[in-house]
């Protein structure tokens, strides 16, 4: 019988690593080629691993909650096959891969998601070069484990990485007296003359657990669910790495509105989708991309990484009050009931949590609607590694003077506010607000007598 490993398969761009959220099949559990086997997790999707062969399940090699890095074996599995054993990886898994760094220093790309949420997982190495996840360190920082200390736990993870369970098992040891700090310290490599090691963190990495057992008046206390951990890291993250400024404009969108409210019946029953204002307002992101490729960039160190691919993400909101950022992949080569047919998809994906990792990878320019609950407008984060966001406010009539040769008068016009918030490392204010001024120049002159 040949035996078949399934590994952590790679989930997108700078992803090293997955959580454990369930599975599906246990020991001895019969299996069939693609049936899901386990639920995993990163920070930008949930999503669920098939199998790779047909037979049965030999050994799971890992629990709930656990914390694999991509390219690791989870499970084995035994076919009917009399061959010798052999490893069948899914064609996106690369052989375990070793933490990269982040292009930006205080982040975990993320995303992406996003906004991050797109990320990699930002790690700290000690002196002896052995590297330790951000989770790690916080777990150790938060139990008062020095760096010694830690250096002198047996890692079982890749490459002998310390994991989330080593670090747990340790402070568990170490409580019930196990262990002492002393003799880990003393088994540490460092000598006894060697200067103390210190573990230092940056303190955007360390999360703040340690709440008051009690809290004055009448509360209510609610513990954020992973997403939302994930969401606020993401957020923070991206402050901390890119100077943040916010240009706003407005614009006169009311031969959109006209022409939308015209030919949304029509467009319905032909195409067999709606066409909302979302895929309009993406048409003309993209042709202003075209005009000002550096809004359509990332930074990584000194260099200026300009993308050719117009992918545009759209913040979307999720029953649970979540966000997540779906990608619109090539847009640029898509015409409008290409991008509505994909904006309503990956909308529905989103809401019934069918998205794939490379449903919410690779974006390079976010649009988000404050206007859909009501926001006239926003200062919107920069979803990581991007260095722009776009975000449109709610359509109001109101009243406003109207320049004609004739002179000037008021009407009731459908009025919207656009904000876009960018990098100041590398787009400037008369980029920013240029680029800005050009979308809403595109939405105003948007043709009334446009063919459906």
């Amino acid at each position: 019988m040949a035996t078949v490993d399934l590994v952590m398969p790679k989930m997108g761009e700078s992803i090293m690593e997955a959580t454990i959220l369930k599975w599906h099949k246990k020991a001895g559990d019969a299996v069939k080629m693609d049936e899901t086997v386990l639920e995993i997790a990163t920070d930008k999707v949930d999503s669920e691993v098939p199998s790779t062969a047909e037979g049965t399940i030999e050994e799971v090699l890992f629990n709930v909650n656990d914390v694999v890095p991509i390219g690791t074996v989870i499970a084995r599995i035994r076919t009917g096959a009399s061959a010798a054993t052999s490893t069948a990886e899914p064609a996106s898994a690369p052989a375990a891969a070793a933490p990269a760094p982040a292009p930006e220093a205080p982040r975990s790309a993320a995303p992406q998601p996003a906004p991050s949420v797109n990320g990699q997982a930002a790690t700290a190495s000690a002196g002896n070069g052995r590297f330790y996840s951000p989770l790690v360190l916080n777990i150790a920082a938060q139990e008062g484990v020095g760096m010694q200390e830690l250096e002198a736990i047996a890692g079982t993870g890749n490459e002998g990485r310390v994991t989330k369970k080593d670090i747990l098992q340790y402070v568990s040891d170490k409580k019930a007296g196990k262990i002492s700090a002393p003799a880990a310290q003393a088994a540490a490599p460092a000598s006894a003359s060697a200067p103390k090691q210190e573990l230092v963190i940056p303190m955007n990495q360390v999360e703040t657990s340690a709440a008051p057992a009690q809290y004055p008046g009448n509360v209510e206390i609610i513990e954020m669910d992973r997403m939302r951990k994930l969401i606020a890291d993401h957020m923070v993250r991206s402050k901390h790495t890119s100077p943040h400024v916010t240009s706003f404009t407005e614009a006169d969108v009311t031969n959109l509105v006209l022409w939308r409210e015209r030919a949304k019946k029509e467009f319905e029953k032909r195409e067999g989708t709606k066409i909302t204002f979302t895929p309009l307002f993406i048409e003309a992101i993209v042709r202003c991309i075209k005009k000002f490729p550096l809004i359509n960039s990332s930074v990584d160190g000194n260099r200026i990484i300009v993308k050719k691919d117009i992918n545009i993400g759209m913040a979307t909101a999720l029953p649970s009050g979540n966000l997540i950022v779906p990608v619109i992949k090539n847009a640029e080569q898509l015409n409008l009931v290409g991008l509505a047919k994909q904006v309503n998809g990956m909308a529905d994906a989103a809401r019934n949590n069918k998205l794939k990792p490379e449903d919410i990878s690779d974006g390079t320019f976010t649009l988000t609607n404050v206007g859909t609950f009501g926001s006239l407008m926003g200062t919107p984060i920069i979803n990581q590694p991007q260095v722009a966001i776009l975000a449109v406010g709610a359509i109001k009539k109101r009243p406003v003077v109207i320049e004609t040769p004739h002179g000037d008068s008021i009407a009731i016009r459908h009025m919207m506010y656009l904000s876009l918030s960018y990098d100041h490392r590398i787009v400037d204010g008369s980029l920013g607000a240029t680029f800005l001024t050009a979308v809403a120049n595109e939405l105003e002159n948007f043709d009334l007598n446009r063919a459906i």
